[in-house]
């Protein structure tokens, strides 16, 4: 008898054991990575110096940044597993999800619109003014123009009769146009508009085309969106509490731009992005946000609307589903 119960006993501290193990195994931290994380010049990494700030002192890194100058320069290597988050174009994240079979999720967006009508003149106070005079514009066959016909049409402007759109080939050659046109209207990016108005005082931002975008699909959800920041979807799945932190010190990293904007700026020259100058009076038109969770579906999965059905290749041929969107575990 003594001999069963010391044989059982013995089988109930082995069980015991395993199921303690199997609990502690449940319940081990995250392994530790630095994540690799890309942007590109401009309003899409301006928001993200303070991060890169807090990353020169810290003993363990949690990111490395690379911050390039065209989206060719991340794009490849993002897919190829180079880096593991990336601040890209918005229809440039669609396009990648779906080249990749789904394999990119949205964290969140991370700059609203950053076209500006600018002017040679002070003529302009609305859309509707724009009737019968000449715009200059780069970007033919891409984002600006999709989204300045969807405003025009919005306010019942013919964009091929009752205006004429002149398309450049890049944003110098619009703002020469502009510059030698006494009554010339242009529509120009961020901070490029703030870089053209510093050395030509004539020049004003006449319009913010993300308040007339609002103003357009006032009946919608949908925003004029640029940027996103944009995951490896198994790294997410791998490091979940990586990219929770991520997400909650990029949002802070957002509010700091926003918030301390001389010290942000000195910041961004430090970074190579823009000169503090141009950084500090571009920052307020630059609408750097931070918007994740539902809120980031709804105004990005209307924008992408519009711009698919102004020409699906624009997104990669097709809406993304649901899964592009990534949701926070709690």
């Amino acid at each position: 008898m003594k001999k069963k119960l010391s044989v059982f006993l013995a089988a109930l501290l082995v069980i015991t054991g395993l199921t303690a193990c199997g609990q502690k195994q449940s319940v081990s931290e995250e392994p530790a990575v630095t994540a690799r994380v890309a942007a590109l010049k401009g309003p899409t990494s301006m928001g993200m110096v303070k991060m890169m700030a807090d990353q020169k002192d810290a003993k363990e890194k949690d990111y490395e940044f690379t911050i390039a100058g065209s989206p060719d320069e991340i794009a490849p290597k993002f897919l190829k597993g180079d880096f593991d988050i990336a601040a890209l174009p918005s229809n440039l994240a669609s396009i990648l999800y779906n080249k990749s079979q789904g394999k990119v999720q949205t964290l969140a967006v991370n700059t609203l619109g950053v076209l500006y009508l600018v002017e040679n003149g002070e003529s302009i106070k609305s859309i509707a003014d724009l009737k019968g005079r000449t715009v200059y514009s780069s970007g033919k066959g891409a984002v600006p123009e999709y989204a300045f016909n969807y405003i025009l049409k919005a306010n019942g402007l013919n964009p091929d009769t009752d205006l004429k759109v002149e398309y450049k080939s890049e944003h110098t050659e619009t703002l020469a146009a502009l510059i030698g046109d006494k009554s010339g209207v242009a529509v120009l990016p961020q901070p490029f508009a703030t870089v053209a108005s510093l050395k030509n005082k004539k020049l004003r931002p006449a319009l913010d085309l993300t308040k007339e975008w609002d103003k357009a699909g006032k009946d919608s959800k949908s925003a004029m969106i640029t940027g996103v920041v944009v995951v490896n979807k198994d790294f997410a799945a791998k490091y979940p509490e990586k990219i929770k932190k991520f997400m909650a010190d990029y949002k802070t990293s957002v509010d700091y731009t926003n918030k301390n904007i001389d010290d942000a700026a000195k910041l961004i020259e430090e970074n190579n992005i823009v000169p503090a100058a141009v950084a500090k009076k571009a920052i307020p038109q630059c609408n750097i946000t931070y918007i994740d969770g539902s809120d980031m579906k709804d105004k990005l999965s209307g924008y992408l609307q519009v711009l698919f059905e102004a020409n699906p290749k624009s997104i990669g041929g097709k809406m993304p589903a649901d899964d592009f969107y990534y949701v926070q575990k709690n």
